[in-house]
């Protein structure tokens, strides 16, 4: 499983998700730009290429408080994301489907669902968009 994350990662990072450049990225754990996302409430995000808030395609690490619960929303575009530490859960329908650590998911665009991070243990996401990221919330 881990050699399965690591060629998700390696394909990630190298531009080719974002159909980008084929010059190299390297960002060793300890050297990662973290920021608090604004509006998040204890979200922080290390952008690896373009920017999660700024528009366009982007490829960033997100972690999540453990206990964290996103409510209704949607995302205008697919979000393809890596579970890396945590539980992360998205939920519809009723129906709540768990992602533990070494876990994919692919959110379609459009999709109403709520996401969040069980308690326990806080959740840190890997996602990259080839748009840009929104988060639209439901009434």
């Amino acid at each position: 499983m881990l050699k399965t994350l690591a060629a998700i990662m390696a394909a990630c990072l190298s531009g080719g998700a974002l159909g980008g450049s084929s010059g190299g990225a390297s960002w060793p754990a300890d050297t990662l730009p973290w920021r608090g996302l604004p509006g998040g409430e204890g979200i922080q995000v290390a952008d690896v290429a373009g920017s999660l808030t700024a528009g366009g395609p982007y490829q960033a690490f997100v972690h999540f408080p453990a206990g964290w619960n996103n409510p209704p929303h949607t995302h205008g575009s697919d979000l393809p994301t890596v579970v890396l530490a945590g539980v992360f859960y998205a939920e519809a329908g009723g129906k709540r489907t768990l992602y533990p650590a070494g876990s994919y998911y692919l959110l379609p665009a459009e999709w109403p669902h709520a996401s969040g991070c069980l308690p326990g243990a806080d959740c840190l996401l890997f996602q990259f968009q080839r748009d840009r990221f929104d988060l639209k919330p439901l009434r």
